[in-house]
């Protein structure tokens, strides 16, 4: 059974890639580098993904 995505309470921002890593069991460090690198190399459209999944995804309760 798949659990439902939120964002984390341990938060550098906004708990987007603390969730995702909870979520599909990943170092949390490396769900931020992959996000950080996004939004600098990626024409900051990692940055865009972030904060479209700021907006979307709820907070953890």
């Amino acid at each position: 059974m798949a659990s439902k995505l939120f964002r984390s309470k341990d938060r550098m921002i906004a708990g987007v890639c603390g969730g995702i890593a909870k979520t599909y069991n990943l170092d949390v460090s490396l769900v931020r580098i992959i996000a950080v690198a996004t939004a600098f190399f990626g024409v900051s459209i990692g940055f865009w993904i972030y904060v479209f999944a700021w907006l979307i995804i709820p907070n953890e309760q």
